[in-house]
């Protein structure tokens, strides 16, 4: 069947997403892909990128001598194959100590390109359940991109999954055309050229790093995207830096998941840090909160006071806010 007659494949990586049923573990940010089909009002399948590879047949096919090359070739095999990827891997990583998770992106970009085609291939057939052969593929990536890595991503689905057609996307642009679409809809007027109305400038802010990318006509303007090496992740991890070093203990298990459920719903901004340093030491009965949990592992209940970090996690918002405000200006 041509492949213009089946919906296109959309896979959207290395994006976040709040989900209760997905968290984080062992200090590893996780970012989450969004699998489905063109046309469809929401993606099929929402999975942590990672990978869960056997540690004992990567062992093994490093031990064997070169001399027994048929041992050595069947261990590299069996690495190849024993993986999981998504809620699975997360589940064999905690269940048993064979295996070790790989994430292949950082900040919304592809660091491991081995592991990442080991995603893909996985996502595709035992995921989306499709013939690669038989779809159009629409990819996104991140806006400061390099060349040679969107190179990479076609070289791989061609070469390796034997597409028919690939479209690479900027994130923002497709953020964008959403919204257009959206605009569309609610209007009763059909504005003859629609391509012009593709212009805008694109504030991502979220999980990785901010950027700031103009949208001309459906185009980004490369030379003046602006990044910020400041986002969620970032404040989630000073969170649970600040609870550590103040003495509180974190299970290793959900520390990071803890401190990010702390910052959405205990954390503010103050007008006056030195006010809340002195309302909290006046009266920490009313403004220290607690939080109850219970060790995955031990099935222990534990209790965790939060006080300065209430106020303190945002702190790196004020220096990221006066930055945007003048890389936005700088991109208009």
């Amino acid at each position: 069947m041509d492949p213009s007659e089946r919906p296109a494949v959309v896979f959207d990586n290395g994006t976040g997403y709040n989900s209760e049923s997905l968290r984080p573990i062992l200090r590893l940010y996780l970012w989450y892909s969004k699998l489905g089909f063109a046309g469809n009002s929401e993606p099929s399948f929402t999975i942590p990128t990672v990978v869960a590879v056997n540690e004992s047949f990567l062992d093994q096919s490093e031990q064997c001598s070169s001399a027994n090359w048929l041992a050595q070739y069947n261990a590299g095999v069996m690495a190849d194959l024993d993986f999981f990827i998504g809620d699975e891997a997360l589940s064999h990583f905690k269940t048993s100590g064979l295996y070790s998770l790989r994430s292949p992106i950082r900040h919304g970009q592809v660091n491991d390109w081995d592991t990442m085609e080991r995603f893909w291939q996985q996502s595709i057939f035992n995921y989306l359940r499709c013939n690669p052969e038989e779809h159009y593929f629409l990819l996104t990536d991140s806006p400061v991109s390099t060349p040679e890595s969107r190179e990479c991503m076609g070289e791989i689905m061609f070469e390796t999954f034997n597409v028919p057609g690939l479209y690479i996307s900027v994130q923002s642009v497709l953020s964008l055309s959403a919204g257009f679409a959206y605009l569309k809809t609610l209007s009763e007027e059909d504005s003859e050229d629609s391509v012009s109305d593709m212009t805008g400038v694109v504030v991502d802010i979220g999980d990785g790093a901010p950027h700031i990318v103009p949208v001309v006509n459906g185009y980004v303007i490369g030379s003046s995207i602006k990044s910020f090496p400041l986002s969620g992740s970032d404040v989630t991890q000073f969170v649970m830096q600040l609870l550590q070093e103040r003495g509180e203990l974190l299970p290793p298990d959900d520390a990071l998941d803890i401190a990010r459920r702390v910052k959405e719903t205990y954390c503010y901004t103050p007008s006056d840090i030195v006010k809340e340093f002195k309302k909290h030491d006046s009266k920490p009965s009313k403004y220290i909160k607690q939080w109850s949990a219970i060790k995955p592992k031990t099935g222990i209940p534990y209790t965790i006071d939060i006080g300065y970090e209430r106020f303190l996690g945002p702190e790196p918002c004020h220096f990221f806010s006066e930055c945007l405000s003048v890389y936005i200006a700088n991109a208009i």
